[in-house]
């Protein structure tokens, strides 16, 4: 589904990738690990075109996205869910998820975008907000509470729904756990899960190595910008290497 081939990204003069490959199959759960610096959200971030590679291609179900717009990369079926959650703060629970499905709207040639949303009237957008409704309960309670005002789980739950009412084929996600207390990891894992068994294929970065390793089919080890290590999820739990560096064993 996702193929990125020997990609280098900068920051300026800096190289923050430096030569990165690795595929994503269809259906699988892959993530990436690593320290902090070692080039994982960047990858993400180039993946969904808000940083552009000044070398390698980068290819979603084999068509080329390396030059594409953000907004055009999400069109053809990516979704990301930032580090930090970079909800809407001043809009609601609703409108949050209406921001989401702007571009089902666009697909639909909906005339304005957004206020058809908010009644409803859209098949395919109506059934996006009984599913995340349906995930995460929550959600449905605040849906007239300001983004800004919710718990960091309960933000965690928004940003991941947000990104999935665009009805996405991949989902990035980057870091979901951060900040969060340990039942409400519990719980955004839960939801990952049940997302992939729908049929979404997920790229995971996660500074919990241990739980993304236990959740992935495989995984990609980074350092300093390069990928280290790559293989099945069991296979890297039990790596020596992996275990000394990243798993604190």
């Amino acid at each position: 589904m996702l193929e990125l081939n020997d990609i280098h990204t900068f920051y300026g003069p800096i190289e923050a990738l430096k030569g990165i490959t690795l595929k994503v199959n269809q259906g699988e759960i892959v993530c990436l690990i690593g320290n902090n610096g070692a080039g994982k959200s960047t990858t993400l971030m180039t993946i969904s075109g808000i940083l552009k590679p000044k070398a390698g291609t980068i290819s979603f179900i084999g068509s080329d996205i390396s030059d594409m717009p953000p907004h055009s990369i999400v069109e053809m079926g990516i979704s990301h869910v930032p580090e930090g959650r970079r909800i809407f703060p001043r809009l609601t629970v609703k409108e949050n998820l209406e921001m989401g499905a702007y571009s089902v709207s666009r697909r639909l040639k909906t005339t304005p975008p957004i206020p058809p949303l908010a009644r409803g009237g859209v098949g395919g957008v109506k059934s996006q907000f009984d599913k995340v409704y349906e995930m995460f309960p929550v959600l449905k309670e605040r849906e007239k509470q300001m983004g800004g005002t919710l718990s960091g789980g309960e933000q965690q739950m928004l940003a991941i729904s947000r990104a999935l009412m665009s009805e996405p084929k991949l989902l990035l996600l980057d870091e979901p756990s951060l900040g969060l207390a340990p039942i409400i990891v519990s719980r955004i894992f839960k939801a990952i899960r049940e997302i992939n068994k729908e049929g979404v294929t997920i790229l995971l970065v996660e500074q919990n190595a241990h739980a993304a390793l236990n959740l992935s089919g495989r995984g990609y080890v980074l350092e300093n910008g390069r990928i280290k290590m790559h293989g099945q999820g069991k296979d890297l739990l039990n790596s020596e290497e992996v275990k000394k560096a990243y798993l604190g064993e």
